[in-house]
């Protein structure tokens, strides 16, 4: 795990802060059931988390937030726990939306929506159409997302554009590539963060994280308040992030 560094709350500016942060929300249920509570209302209290790390986001200027709210590989959960997860997503956007419009947050849903219900459809595209002109924080909800699934489905399309004439091998590139993922059009996350104390990226937007800067923390997802967040935003500020060059390279580029 990261070693976090004391800082100044002035070094957390505009300049020094990530565009982008990923998180997986991981702790819910062992934070129920802590307190004797059925797995479920960790999840309903990782909700109220939610909104927080959104509000906080938003005041500090972050461009884009994405959590990962339910894995491909989640459907191995217990039944009546999958559908309590879906049914809590439906109503959380349901009575979240306005709110969300109100603050100039977009929304966005990335993952596999074939197998999803009328009812939760139906709230995934209200949502998004409500929210589609804002221009503040973009809020990216991974749901049924998985990202072995992601890098499949963007190679299924560029094959399909060769079957179709309109391509050729050669023309395939690392940019094309990511054209056709889930993400497309956003940055890529400069800050990963994973709660509950698992230090693994468990098939989230595996393209997407390849130069993100990781930061694991044993605090379950209910509990991470604004100080815990803090805490990421801190450590990610002592970070160097080279992208294959020296640190000399990188403080000549910073003097430039």
């Amino acid at each position: 795990m990261p070693t976090t560094q004391e800082t100044t709350p002035t070094e957390l500016t505009s300049s020094t802060l990530p565009k982008h942060v990923a998180i997986i929300m991981d702790g819910n249920g062992r934070w129920a059931k802590k307190r004797f509570m059925p797995r479920f209302m960790g999840h309903k209290a990782g909700v109220e988390t939610v909104r927080g790390v959104v509000r906080a986001c938003a005041k500090k200027g972050i461009d884009v937030l994405t959590l990962f709210a339910f894995s491909s590989e989640n459907w191995r959960r217990p039944k009546k726990e999958v559908s309590l997860l879906l049914d809590l997503l439906s109503s959380a956007l349901n009575r979240e939306v306005i709110k969300l419009d109100e603050n100039n947050v977009r929304l966005k849903i990335i993952g596999d929506r074939s197998v999803f219900g009328a009812k939760l459809l139906d709230s995934i595209e209200t949502a998004e159409q409500k929210t589609a002109h804002n221009t503040g924080l973009s809020l990216v909800i991974a749901v049924n997302y998985g990202g072995r699934w992601d890098i499949t489905q963007a190679a299924q399309s560029i094959a399909q554009s060769i079957e179709r004439s309109e391509l050729k091998a050669d023309q395939i590139d690392e940019d094309l590539l990511e054209s056709k993922l889930s993400m497309h059009g956003l940055p890529v996350p400069d800050l990963f963060i994973r709660t509950g104390g698992e230090q693994r990226v468990s098939n989230f937007i595996l393209w997407q994280l390849a130069y993100a800067e990781m930061y694991f923390t044993d605090t379950l997802w209910p509990d991470f308040n604004d100080a815990e967040f803090d805490l990421a935003l801190t450590s990610f500020t002592h970070r160097e992030r080279r992208y294959g060059r020296t640190s000399e390279q990188v403080g000549q580029a910073k003097d430039a």
